[in-house]
């Protein structure tokens, strides 16, 4: 039977590798989910795949696994970024939680003239995508980046990577990815109170960037980040 627990380990694996648990890591294993000496779960590190590995030492404060079988290779997500302004701590967790499940090989929040929140934890937001990928079966974490200004970002973007823009000003026009071409893309999300006219003037402006609507109605910015990334993944990504 397929162990149902699932963890990362930020450590290498590899058949018969011994792997040390933190004071959290065991306090979950052995005082929450009730695992004893013996007992298996699996594990992964977002390099080496997913590994059934076994309980040799059980304490709350500490224990050991051995890594002893390989269940699945990495599967690495499209190279796709995320990149959105910070809204609410609630919403910005479900935000990140969900492009981690969604596939995003990177998740960029960035500031905009709007943006309501100066600042995140991103070892907060980092955690939660671990959290997430523990819980959806992926085998590969996003690295999820601390908050930089859009100009900072759109001053240094790559000539390879395509932008899509989520442009709340197109609400009700038709949308279609027909025709775009396939590669590095990152999609981008606006705040709660929309691109300011100086930043949709520069991003109209950029050759990398194509604006797409997200249908008739105007979306909340956590909503319109699943549509956007469902959208991508089916049209250009890794659903087909």
């Amino acid at each position: 039977m397929t162990p149902k627990i699932r963890l990362h380990l930020d450590q290498p694996l590899a058949s018969g590798q011994p792997l040390q648990l933190d004071r959290d890591q065991s306090n979950y294993l052995f005082a929450v989910m009730r695992l004893e000496v013996g007992a298996t779960l699996l594990v992964f590190n977002g390099r080496d795949g997913e590994w059934v590995a076994r309980v040799t030492a059980a304490s709350k404060r500490g224990g050991e696994l051995v890594a002893e079988s390989r269940t699945r290779p990495v599967l690495m997500p499209p190279d796709l970024w995320l990149m959105f302004a910070p809204i609410k701590k609630a919403r910005t967790d479900f935000i990140v939680e969900k492009a981690t499940e969604l596939g995003a090989a990177r998740i960029m929040p960035v500031m905009t003239e709007y943006t309501n929140a100066e600042r995140i934890r991103q070892d907060r937001l980092q955690a939660h995508a671990v959290e997430a990928t523990e819980q959806c079966g992926g085998t590969f974490v996003p690295v999820v980046e601390d908050l930089q200004p859009l100009s900072k970002v759109l001053a240094v973007w790559p000539a390879d990577r395509n932008l899509l823009w989520c442009d709340e000003s197109m609400v009700g026009q038709s949308r279609s990815l027909a025709g775009l071409p396939r590669g590095p893309w990152a999609v981008l999300i606006g705040p709660e109170g929309g691109f300011s006219a100086a930043e949709q003037r520069r991003l109209r402006a950029l050759p990398f960037v194509h604006a797409l609507s997200l249908g008739p109605r105007i979306l909340r910015a956590d909503t319109a980040a699943v549509a956007a990334l469902a959208l991508w993944q089916a049209d250009l990504g890794d659903w087909g």
